[in-house]
């Protein structure tokens, strides 16, 4: 395999995860009497760009089709982290009612919502069909296509550049990652900010965040890469924020290289400075981080299993994706763990990839108490035992997995 980014050839092994059906296919009734279509799971390293990714095994038109059943309005979290991302950047561009907000992966519209409520034009690029449907619900125009340079040239061209966009957990998504970023390069008006969220490669290495890592995340982004492949593409990354969500994520800013209408501030360099001190443009990082994923994937099942021998009933908290990775690297079925919560009607009914373990919703709490509750997305475990007080108070406990395993 080449490097999705440079074309160079990949020798490095991050880690290899064994293999695993895409994290999003989860099944339906009828879906247990047929096959499932598993692919290997392996990162690599390219000691030429560094950019980390998959190998190349599962197409995106299969990974995100009409049925994908992620909906981000479905986390109270993150829908006021949208809110207050819309609020500063208004701010900072004074957006107003002549402005264009354009959100790539706009979901269901759990972000442009807030946009239209300040009365500010937007626009979503979504093209999964049942999150596309939902942000129409609530009034949002969208346009239901894979975004990279072609499209950006047809809205520009038809009049719908932007003044801001936003990528919010995309960037890791695509797998011709040159091709979409020159999209924002073609999007643009001259002075227009283009905004990318994604989770740091720093963080995910540091905090062992190996269930990130499934078919639908292509990349997993360091600065180094990024300010890399942006250049590339005719943007320049001109500040970076460091940002609490899922484990650890960055937020870039970045403008046309061709008009430069903003200074940098420092904290691009800063960071590439940082990755640089934390040998991310050597092998050293990297090495190691399979063993210490299996460690974890251990303690997991010899968790499961005892607490299984001593009559206690587990279940799990949140059908994510990266839960999948877990259960699948680790090997659990539904003899160890019963269900699994998620508050998602599109994913209740389901049965969690791989595993084949139930989807219910969480009335089942309060009709069978399970003795401990296994949380998948353990990135949103406060926002968890938030909701999860009740039962709590009665005795489950709560158990993580990820960095260490952790009974609480």
């Amino acid at each position: 395999m080449k490097c999705r980014h440079c074309g160079a050839p990949l020798a490095l092994t991050l880690i290899d995860l064994g293999s695993a059906p895409p994290s999003n296919a989860y099944l339906s009734r009828d879906g247990l009497e047929k096959p499932e279509r598993w692919y290997p799971l392996r990162v690599l390293v390219c000691e030429r760009c560094w950019l980390v990714q998959t190998q190349d095994f599962a197409d995106a038109h299969e990974l995100f089709d009409g049925e994908y059943a992620y909906f981000s309005s479905f986390s109270s979290t993150w829908v006021e982290h949208a809110r207050r991302y819309i609020d500063t950047m208004t701010a900072r561009l004074s957006l107003g009612g002549s402005s264009m907000v354009v959100e790539v992966a706009s979901n269901d519209g759990y972000l442009l919502q807030h946009a239209k409520a300040r009365g500010i034009p937007c626009l979503g690029i979504e093209p999964t069909a049942s999150t596309a449907a939902a942000a129409r619900a609530k009034g949002l125009d969208v346009v239901e296509e894979f975004f990279g340079e072609a499209l950006g040239r047809r809205l520009a061209s038809e009049g719908r550049a932007a003044d801001l966009t936003a990528a919010n957990n995309v960037l890791a998504h695509v797998p011709d990652i040159n091709d979409f970023l020159r999209g924002f390069t073609a999007i643009l008006k001259p002075a227009g900010v283009a905004t990318f969220e994604f989770p740091h490669l720093l963080r995910l290495l540091d905090g062992l965040q190996f269930d990130t890592i499934y078919h639908e995340h292509f990349s997993y982004l360091s600065m180094l890469a990024v300010d890399r492949i942006m250049r590339a593409a005719g943007l320049e990354p001109f500040a970076v924020e460091e940002l609490p969500t899922h484990g650890g994520s960055l937020r870039v800013l970045a403008q046309r290289a061709d008009t430069r209408a903003r200074g940098a501030d420092g904290s691009v360099d800063a960071l590439l400075a940082r990755e640089r001190g934390a040998g991310l443009t050597s092998a050293a990082p990297y090495a190691g981080f399979q063993a210490k994923a299996e460690r974890i994937r251990d303690d997991l099942v010899t968790y499961l299993i005892e607490a299984k021998r001593d009559g206690r009933m587990v279940a799990a908290y949140g059908a994510a994706a990266k839960g999948n990775t877990l259960l699948n690297f680790a090997g659990v079925r539904p003899d160890l763990l019963r269900y699994v919560v998620d508050r998602n009607p599109a994913k209740q009914g389901k049965f969690m990839p791989g595993s084949r373990i139930p989807i219910v919703g969480p009335e089942r709490l309060v009709e069978e108490r399970p003795d401990d509750l296994l949380v998948l997305p353990w990135n949103l475990i406060a926002e968890i035992r938030g909701e999860l007080a009740a039962i709590l108070a009665r005795g489950t406990r709560l158990v993580s997995a990820i960095p260490e395993l952790a009974v609480s």
